[in-house]
């Protein structure tokens, strides 16, 4: 077990830092997008632009208001669920439907609908079963762009609140989305062809029977996976294409597609944070940037410390924590894992996936040991912001700054500054919209489910560690993850119905505040930083900022970890 350990700190070490590295590079790319220029192919991606605005009647040099910005966002989205319903209620009559995959019923349809465009991903059905290949192509992979940049784009509107003064324009959402997916399709395009040279099928091909070598009948499912895995993890969607995700071989099949999986479900997430350094970063009279540590290099740091710490004690415990006395001291807890990954792999694939707004898995969670589970339930439940999903997991750690900021002016008697920006009451109601609805969202769900008398039917388990299927469940919908214990039946009518609104709620309300926060801090001057301000870019604050953190979390979720994975751990 020693040299298992010994390899498994030495991989993770390696690991972050090639996510650092990774995001530093897609940091830089996503700035330029940011400042409306193209990454790749500057005059062909200009002409792709061009005819895209000309198509559907946009003007690139229109600013937006917080109304119409959010307005944009609404309407399309509820274009793209009703499409979305439309089409995989009725797959059965569309193309490139060799396996004659029914449609579904209209809570499932509402659930999935909901989920995707939410850039959530939770799954209440098998992909290889539950879906044709034109719904995996036209929705889903689709969805898993669109929702993706839709995050961004929010972020891209907060970070222009505080580089903008005296105006109420956001920039325009089309142009925001359109030059995020324009980015993102040739990385996608070359990750999907390494996945296909890695074995990962890409085929509109029919499922193919065959007899095993014991002599048993089987399924080989096949189907245009590769596109959607790229895509699914750079922009931490997550839903896989079969429904054992990341532990199925033909989604996840060698060592180095594992591993370009683990890195690409965080590099962009990471990545928002270089972005926000570089859009925000002081500059002197000649415009060159001050040699200071920039404000997002603060919550980087911050995000980092967060996920080596959880990490380390999900790590720890499943190593140590194996299900029978005599596998303890020589193998660990090495249930509901591929041995082809190991306890090392699958530890920091589940931190990973759920401190970002991701939900892919490598290994089966309802199997972990119950502090380990505890782990992956705590860094939903904080929101996600340790990375979170593309460009909301930033903005909620944003909110945790000003929420910072706003205790510190109070402890001292001075109006709260951030990033050059006064913080007034309106802001700090849009700050505690943002932080506090998946905390509603997660506690009502998970108590109105216990309550009901067919609850026990839907687990796997009862007692403690039933309440954490639960539990794990509505984290994940609250936190727009999209993983599961893998224990509780989630494909009921009060799950999909009940789940579907709150995925909606936790996605939307939270990203109109910040669009209406960003306008608020977009109107004001920039303050002058004086001897009084409080600097938020030391490691005094990174520490008050981590206090923050670990004291709502703890308020707020205590009691119910103690009734779930603590009691379990106990018992």
């Amino acid at each position: 077990m020693v040299n298992s350990i010994l390899f498994t700190v030495l991989q993770d070490v390696l690991y972050v830092l090639l996510l650092t590295l990774g995001a530093y590079f897609f940091g830089k790319a996503f700035y330029k997008i940011y400042k409306g220029e193209a990454v790749f192919f500057k005059k062909g991606t200009g002409k792709v632009e061009g005819w895209i605005y000309r198509l559907l009647g946009i003007d690139k040099n229109e600013e937006m208001s917080a109304k119409k910005y959010v307005c944009s966002i609404l309407l399309f989205t509820l274009f793209c669920f009703i499409l979305f319903m439309a089409v995989v209620m009725l797959q059965e009559f569309l193309i490139f439907n060799p396996n004659n995959v029914k449609g579904m019923s209209w809570d499932l349809a509402f659930n999935t609908a909901a989920s995707f465009i939410t850039n959530t991903n939770w799954q209440a059905y098998a992909g290889e079963t539950g879906l044709s290949y034109f719904s995996q192509m036209f929705v889903i992979t689709s969805q898993n762009f669109i929702s993706g940049a839709v995050g961004i784009a929010v972020l891209f509107v907060l970070i222009r609140g505080f580089t903008r003064h005296e105006t109420g324009k956001l920039g325009n959402f089309w142009c925001d989305i359109t030059r995020i997916i324009l980015f993102m399709l040739p990385v996608c395009l070359v990750t999907s062809l390494i996945y296909v040279e890695q074995g990962i099928p890409q085929t509109l091909m029919g499922n193919v029977n065959y007899v095993g070598l014991d002599g048993t009948a089987a399924t080989l499912y096949l189907g245009p996976v590769a596109s959607q895995i790229s895509i699914k993890q750079f922009f931490s969607n997550g839903g896989g294409f079969y429904g054992t995700n990341s532990c199925y071989p033909f989604e996840n099949p060698t060592p180095l597609t594992n591993l370009i999986q683990m890195l690409s479900l965080l590099w962009i997430p990471a990545s928002m944070c270089f972005v926000f350094s570089m859009a925000t970063r002081r500059r002197n009279e000649n415009g060159v940037a001050i040699k200071e540590r920039a404000q997002g290099t603060t919550l980087y740091i911050t995000m980092l410390i967060l996920f080596v710490v959880c990490l380390s004690v999900s790590t720890t415990c499943e190593y140590m924590g194996g299900i029978q006395n005599n596998l303890v001291s020589s193998i660990g807890n090495i249930e509901g894992k591929e041995v082809r990954f190991g306890i090392g792999q699958s530890a920091l694939w589940s931190v990973a996936t759920t401190c970002a707004s991701n939900g892919s898995v490598n290994c089966m969670h309802d199997s972990l040991t119950p502090l380990s589970g505890m782990i992956s339930m705590f860094l939903m439940m904080l929101g996600e912001i340790v990375f979170g999903g593309v460009g909301c997991g930033l903005y909620g750690m944003i909110g945790f700054a000003i929420l910072t900021v706003f205790i510190s002016g109070l402890m001292v008697g001075r109006t709260p500054e951030y990033i050059g920006k006064k913080i007034g009451s309106f802001d700090m109601k849009m700050v505690c919209i943002v932080i506090l609805t998946p905390v509603l969202c997660l506690l009502l769900g998970t108590a109105s489910t216990v309550l009901l008398e067919a609850a026990p039917e839907w687990l796997t388990n009862s007692g403690a560690h039933g309440f954490s299927e639960i539990l794990y469940a509505f984290a994940s919908i609250s936190g727009n993850n999209g993983s599961a214990f893998a224990g509780f039946n989630a494909d009921t009518v009060w799950t999909n119905v009940v789940g579907g609104f709150i995925l909606l709620i936790v996605r939307f309300i939270p990203m109109i505040a910040v669009v209406y926060l960003a306008s608020s801090l977009a109107k004001k001057k920039i303050t002058p930083t004086t001897e009084g301000t409080l600097a938020t870019n030391n490691a005094l604050f990174v520490g008050l900022l981590l206090g923050v953190i670990l004291i709502i979390g703890a308020l707020s979720f205590f009691p119910a970890l103690a009734l779930g994975p603590i009691a379990d751990f106990i018992g």
